[in-house]
C-alpha cells in the first residue's frame, strides 16, 4: 500500500456505524491494563504448576521479546504496506495501518483496539503454543510485553514532542516512515 506525507490533525472514519467505530480506539492504558494480567498469570502458572525454572522463564520471556521485534517488522514491511488493487485488500490495509499514516497525530488509534487485539493475540498464542508448545505459555506473556513497550514508544512518538535532545533522531526518523 502506497501512502502520501499528510500532515492531516484529524480522524479517520473506519466505519459508518458509531458503535463499530467507537472499537476501533482505544488508550494505551486499556491495553496495558488488559495485558499485564495475563502476563502475570502465565508466568505465574509457568512457575507454580509447570515448574519452569527461572533461567527457563528468563531466557523464554527475554526470547519473546525479541521475537516481537521480528514479527513487527515483517508484519509492517509486508502486511501493513501490502501494495494491491484489489479494492477489498486495500480497505483491509487502510483499515489495519493506513488510517494511521493519513491520520498520524491521531492518538486513538495507535495500539490496537481491545476486541480485535484480544483476537490476533490468542491466534498468535495457539499458534505459539502449537510449534513450542508448553514454553510458549513463557515465551507468549515476553511478546506480548514487547508489543506494549513498542506501542508505547509509538505512541510518545506520535503524541509528544521529543524531551531530550537525543531522542529528535528516532522522532524525526519515525516521522519521515508516514
Amino acid at each position: 500500500m502506497k501512502f502520501d506525507k499528510i500532515h492531516n490533525k484529524g480522524q479517520a472514519q473506519i466505519f459508518k456505524n458509531r458503535y463499530l467505530e467507537y472499537f476501533t480506539k482505544t488508550h494505551p492504558l486499556v491495553i496495558w491494563g488488559m495485558y499485564i494480567p495475563i502476563i502475570i498469570l502465565l508466568l505465574l502458572y509457568a512457575s507454580h504448576t509447570l515448574a519452569f525454572s527461572a533461567l527457563k522463564i528468563v531466557l523464554l520471556f527475554l526470547g519473546g521479546i525479541f521475537f516481537w521485534t521480528f514479527f513487527e517488522y515483517m508484519m509492517h514491511r509486508f502486511v501493513f504496506h501490502w501494495v494491491s488493487d484489489n479494492p477489498r485488500i486495500q480497505r483491509i490495509a487502510y483499515v489495519m495501518h493506513g488510517n494511521h499514516h493519513e491520520f498520524p497525530r491521531d492518538k486513538q488509534r495507535l495500539f490496537m483496539p481491545p476486541v480485535p487485539s484480544l483476537i490476533i493475540s490468542s491466534l498468535i498464542f495457539l499458534l505459539l503454543y502449537a510449534v513450542i508448545q508448553k514454553n510458549a505459555i513463557v515465551f507468549f506473556p515476553g511478546f506480548i510485553l514487547g508489543y506494549l513497550i513498542y506501542g508505547s514508544m509509538h505512541y510518545a512518538i506520535h503524541a509528544w514532542n521529543p524531551k531530550y535532545k537525543w531522542m529528535k533522531p528516532i522522532w524525526r526518523n519515525h516521522h519521515l516512515h508516514h
